[in-house]
């Protein structure tokens, strides 16, 4: 193991020395965090984060990331939830391959999948996301997430931590082809978040989806449209695929079905709270008579479940004055 990251370390350090850069001290404090790597294609990855809320135990570790190896360089999805994890999983790549970190796409600007940028971007990856993203950059709900984090995991982000832009905003779908590779770009939001991205890689037949699928755990919904969230499922369950990667969660080789959590759950809540509004109850009194047996188990239900309600709750109560 020890050989291994030093070879790692000796190929970053090549590099920069190739293009007359100096090789900067990070400013974070390292992880030794285990990260589960699993292979689902022939050239596909992915890390495959806690099926937990943030905590300062985890360190943020609660999403997956996938990377794409290719003759031309790596393409990752997603960036993890601080530049402490991203430089775990740069440390993973460079198990498996010496080829350059070119590209690295954003599924959505939640904390959990794009606080790594810095790292990836140290060792030269030019950043991806979709042009949607700008409204929450510059929203106080980007500022408090960051408060938040900063609280929690603050030493992983680094004291100089700041929100990091793209170098690309994506405003369309498109194809890569990349080192033989074809790589095809889904612009599914809004949904889960205004801005969602899917990636299929498509001579492995993997689609990263991005948090319009969880896999085994509660969903998070916070200012997300449900109602286009269930569109969005029907659109990705119609791209061509052989394994899907969620956001959260384990990968599928049977996504129909293993899509059904996201959206039964979305539905019930779209029912519970749709009829709660129309019968004027106030949420209190429906949260408290609704039966959550069929969710309850499952982890990050108590912590997530109630805000998701109060969120979806408001959200019918605007779909019944037609906003």
């Amino acid at each position: 193991m020890r050989t291994l990251r030093l070879v790692a370390l000796a190929i970053v350090c090549i590099g920069a020395l190739a293009c007359g850069c100096a090789v900067a001290k990070p400013t974070w404090a390292p992880s030794a965090i285990e990260m589960p790597v699993h292979q689902v294609g022939p050239h596909s990855y992915f890390v495959e984060g806690r099926l937990e809320e943030a905590s300062a135990a985890n360190q943020g570790f609660i999403a997956n990331a996938g990377f794409v190896i290719t003759g031309e360089g790596v393409v990752v999805f997603d960036a993890l939830g601080s530049p402490a994890l991203a430089d775990r999983l740069i440390a993973e790549i460079r198990k498996r391959t010496a080829q350059p970190i070119t590209r690295v796409v954003i599924s959505h600007y939640h904390a959990d999948h794009f606080y790594g940028i810095p790292a990836l971007r140290a060792v030269g990856a030019k950043i991806w996301a979709d042009a949607r993203a700008k409204a929450y950059l510059e929203s106080s709900a980007a500022q408090e997430r960051l408060a938040q984090r900063r609280a929690l995991i603050g030493k992983y982000l680094g004291a100089d931590f700041t929100l990091p832009l793209p170098d690309r905003w994506i405003d369309h779908d498109e194809t890569l082809r990349m080192g033989g590779l074809t790589l095809s770009l889904h612009r599914l939001g809004p949904a889960h978040s205004p801005e969602d991205l899917a990636l299929l890689v498509e001579p492995d037949g993997v689609l990263f989806s991005g948090d319009v699928v969880y896999a085994g755990r509660v969903p998070f919904i916070g200012e997300a449209s449900t109602r286009l969230w269930l569109t969005a499922l029907d659109r990705l369950l119609a791209i061509p695929c052989r394994v899907m990667v969620p956001g959260h969660g384990p990968a599928s080789d049977t996504p129909r079905r293993d899509t059904a959590l996201t959206r039964d759950y979305l539905v019930f809540l779209r029912a519970q709270m749709g009829r709660a509004v129309a019968n004027f109850d106030s949420f209190d009194a429906a949260y408290a008579k609704i039966d959550w047996a069929q969710f309850k188990a499952l982890p990050t239900f108590d912590a997530a479940n109630r805000r998701n309600a109060y969120a979806v709750y408001l959200e019918m109560e605007q779909e019944s004055l037609g906003q």
